[in-house]
């Protein structure tokens, strides 16, 4: 059985260093929904940074394992901890990624969280808040 990532695409008229700038920085997009506080850093290889939200019901600890400027950037979940589910780690080991490409005057952004497929118990509720965060960047990249 081939197992399906959480993937989220569009494209936007920004190009692709602009939107690098922001997706490389999560307090830029992974904020405004459920009182978040993220801390730490996200600009080099091995930097980590925290993500909480929810009062508690999410927690995770992201680390950037690869970086390429205005195309891709890759954070390794190391720790989570998920209130609502009975496994709470399981985020962990699992990697949340933007792929920027440009097509004429356009710039495809994809999305994907590899390993939050849909036989995980958190499929259904962290899909539902990724579209929402990501919906929210796409409308922030409008002109």
């Amino acid at each position: 059985m081939k197992h399906t990532n959480y993937t989220y695409c569009f494209s936007s008229s920004k190009s692709a260093a602009a939107i690098f700038q922001i997706v490389s920085n999560p307090k830029k997009w992974w904020s405004g929904l459920f009182a978040e506080e993220i801390e730490g850093q996200s600009e080099q290889i091995g930097d980590e940074f925290s993500f909480q939200a929810g009062n508690g019901a999410h927690f995770s600890v992201q680390k950037l394992i690869d970086r390429v400027p205005n195309q891709k950037i890759v954070w390794l979940v190391t720790q989570s901890y998920l209130s609502f589910l009975d496994q709470k780690d399981e985020w962990n080991e699992t990697q949340i990624s933007f792929e920027l490409k440009e097509t004429g005057n356009q710039t495809l952004v994809t999305f994907t969280h590899n390993g939050l497929i849909p036989e995980i118990a958190c499929y259904e509720q962290c899909s539902n808040a990724w579209s929402q965060y990501l919906q929210n960047l796409k409308v922030a990249l409008e002109d």
